[in-house]
């Protein structure tokens, strides 16, 4: 056993979890910088256009770098659990198992998405003035989306093995990468949004060929054999088991794009779509802290589980929602008085800098509960429990979020639409206060009495 993987069960909680989450924070927040210098370099030097093109076609793309993720959630959890149990060959052949689904699966989309691109376009909102520079920018991002896919599973297989820094690479290496292109092909060469989308594929491929580096070398715990490409039924539904509830939550997410695309056109305009652009933007990159704690906690309740050591698993929710609150709630104040000035970055489209600040204010007002949905979903995938898991992921696009797109702008308008993500929150954070609070419950009583576990 790794150094990496048996601090997992023996450090501290909150030392442990710091170690844990502040890599994998400075790689999202780095990530997200990278997508919101990317909206600014297409704001400011190709159009308010543009920022909706990006809107349309990002969440069509990552449908298919979800693969790779919901493989790389669902083998993680495999993987930690095997590794705190002791049980190295499941470890290595989850890996195998993972590389050829991640690929495979991850090609065949691909072509389908080359073959009937126009009709997905629109499908997804690409109307009007939006479906040319749509289609110009999803022809050339299509082909870096195999890559990312590799990239996203690769990054939580090395997070699996508490290699926390390492993982982080895997996201500053595309995110610096595509920075730099985008200054050199969009600000110097002027090569429009094709540059943009071009920018990215090259950030994706070096990407995996870090992550691939990184498997080949002595660094990983895990080794690659041949043998282990070849599928195992009861490895593979393991892993879509808990790995589906990620797929699913994007699918979700894909159907949300689809109604909001739409939804802000027919209620608001082209203009719309690119102040959701920017919204989208925003929300990423404020979330980072929490998200990193989120990815910080799974390693360590997934190990701890598998090792049975409950009290460490119980310790670990209860320090992660508090710490993910406290830093939600501080970024939460950040947004609602700097709103206009996140706006003026993006673009100087005077109905946008008119508009945007106002949806941004609204969409965030709820955003100091976002942490106790993260939590309680992500307890439920790292410990295999598929169900749950799944359920908490889609209560928010899929229950409460997608209905209200649908019906509230019906009486309000656009404003609608915006008043839609507050609501969503509060009410997602109700149902996911209920699970973690029986989780909760049930790890006390199985602490106290061990014969249940």
């Amino acid at each position: 056993m790794s150094k990496n993987s048996k601090e997992l069960g023996e450090e501290p909680i909150p030392k442990l979890l710091w170690k844990q989450s502040l890599p994998a924070s400075i790689g999202i927040l780095v990530m997200s910088l990278y997508t919101i210098i990317d909206t600014i370099f297409v704001g400011q030097y190709i159009g308010a256009l543009a920022i909706g093109a990006l809107t349309i076609v990002l969440p069509i793309t990552f449908l298919v770098s979800v693969i790779g993720m919901s493989i790389g959630v669902g083998g993680a959890s495999v993987i930690s659990r095997a590794l705190g149990a002791g049980d190295k060959e499941k470890a290595d052949l989850s890996f195998g198992n993972m590389v050829l689904m991640c690929l495979s699966l991850s090609t065949l989309i691909i072509l389908l998405f080359a073959f009937f691109n126009t009709e997905i376009i629109q499908f997804f909102g690409g109307k009007d003035q939006l479906l040319a520079p749509s289609l110009l920018y999803f022809n050339v991002l299509v082909f870096g989306v195999p890559f990312q896919a590799w990239a996203m599973m690769s990054n939580n297989v090395i997070r699996a093995e508490g290699n926390a820094k390492m993982a982080m690479l895997t996201m500053l290496i595309p995110a610096i990468i595509n920075i730099l292109l985008d200054a050199i092909f969009i600000a110097y060469l002027g090569w429009g949004i094709e540059g943009a989308a071009l920018a990215s594929v090259i950030a994706y491929v070096c990407s995996a060929i870090y992550t691939v580096y990184y498997f080949a070398s002595k660094k990983t715990e895990l080794k690659f054999q041949i043998k282990n490409l070849i599928l195992q039924i009861p490895i593979v539904k393991e892993i879509f088991s808990i790995g589906g509830v990620t797929l699913a939550r994007q699918g979700i997410i894909s159907v949300l794009a689809v109604v909001l695309n739409n939804s802000l056109v027919r209620y608001g305009g082209e203009f719309s779509v690119a102040i959701y652009g920017i919204l989208n933007r925003i929300m990423f990159m404020a979330n980072f802290p929490v998200l990193g704690v989120t990815q910080g906690f799974l390693p360590i309740a997934g190990y701890n589980f598998g090792a049975a050591k409950l009290d460490r698993v119980k310790k670990v929710i209860e320090v992660s929602i508090k710490y993910g609150t406290l830093l939600a709630f501080g970024l939460f104040l950040l947004v609602l008085i700097f709103a206009p000035q996140l706006t003026r970055l993006f673009t100087d489209n005077t109905d946008l800098l008119t508009d945007a600040p106002f949806a941004i204010r609204i969409a965030f007002l709820a955003t100091p509960f976002l942490t106790i949905q993260l939590i309680a979903s992500a307890y439920y995938q790292a410990i295999g429990k598929a169900l749950p898991a799944l359920f908490l992921s889609i209560t928010k696009q899929g229950i409460f979020l997608i209905p209200l797109v649908l019906i509230l702008p019906i009486f309000y308008g656009i404003n609608g639409v915006w008043y839609s993500f507050p609501i969503a929150d509060i009410m997602t954070a109700g149902v996911s206060y209920w699970f973690i609070r029986k989780a909760r419950a049930k790890l006390e009583s199985q602490v106290h009495n061990p014969v249940e576990v």
